[in-house]
């Protein structure tokens, strides 16, 4: 079942494709086929078959969240080059005209 009403030209341009004219015909050959088993893919019964987005079975893995004390925070800061009342990073002007406090 030979599909010959494919406009190379016009789906080249859709595609924003510059073609050779002489490929035209090679191509045209191409998507007909393309065209061709799409539509006997459409005489597929499937009929009680899910549809999926994926081959793979695919779920989320989700757990509680929950807050806990990491006890990270001095060693985080001890890498710090300097601090500012003890707890907050001091970082250096990165701006012109900032005032450093």
């Amino acid at each position: 079942m030979a599909n010959s009403d494919i406009n190379v030209k016009y789906v080249a341009e859709l595609a924003r494709l510059e073609l050779p004219a002489e490929q035209f015909a090679a191509i045209e050959k191409d998507l007909s086929s393309i065209v061709d088993y799409i539509a006997e893919l459409n005489e597929v019964d499937v009929t009680g078959v899910e549809p999926t987005a994926h081959a793979a079975a695919l779920s989320n893995v989700w757990r509680e969240d929950e807050a806990v004390e990491s006890g990270l925070r001095d060693a985080m800061l001890a890498n710090a080059p300097d601090l500012v009342n003890g707890c907050l990073v001091k970082v250096s002007k990165v701006l012109p005209g900032e005032e450093s406090n």
